[in-house]
């Protein structure tokens, strides 16, 4: 039976040949990113399981975008605690300020995301590296802090749509 390309993606990731839709399957993420809003609840989170390590300091990315420079004292320490945590796991991708950008254009930019990935991310943007070729989506922070210790995500495979057009597209229409 022909896959979809998200199916491809899904089966590779869960280590399977094919999956088909509406079937739950946990799948190995190659990126799990946070920011400034969402990583310290993640974080709290993953503190309270009492775990030694994340499951891989180079396939987390914590980037502090959404309020930059910091608007306030709050703002400010929960960049701090992003901070803590990066240099207690050895987080290889968290961007300083002004060594960052907009997350969603930041990752790629850095070769962080690449056709036939699955990465996850606590926002509801993440999505957009679906135009990369991979698959991607937003989740919330404690399946980011699920992710940091196991490395895997549960999803339930998506139906598709087929859209067949007929007919002649009009003139100036590409």
């Amino acid at each position: 039976m022909p896959q979809t390309i998200t199916q491809k993606i899904l089966a590779a990731h869960a280590g399977r040949d094919t999956v088909d839709p509406g079937e739950l399957i946990n799948v190995r993420i190659d990126m799990a990113l946070a920011n400034d809003i969402t990583a310290p609840i993640a974080i709290d989170l993953f503190e309270k399981s009492d775990m030694g390590a994340v499951f891989d300091p180079e396939r987390i990315a914590l980037v502090p975008d959404h309020f930059v420079p910091n608007k306030d004292v709050r703002s400010a320490v929960q960049v701090q605690a992003m901070r803590a945590f990066a240099r207690k796991y050895h987080i290889k991708h968290f961007f300083e300020l002004g060594e960052m950008g907009i997350e969603h254009v930041l990752l790629p930019e850095q070769g962080l995301v690449l056709p036939g990935d699955v990465v996850i991310g606590a926002d509801s943007h993440t999505c957009t590296y679906g135009a990369l070729g991979a698959f991607a989506t937003g989740v919330g922070s404690t399946d980011i802090a699920a992710a940091m210790i196991t490395g895997e995500v549960w999803f339930k495979v998506p139906e598709s749509i087929k859209f067949v057009y007929d007919g002649q597209l009009g003139e100036w229409v590409t």
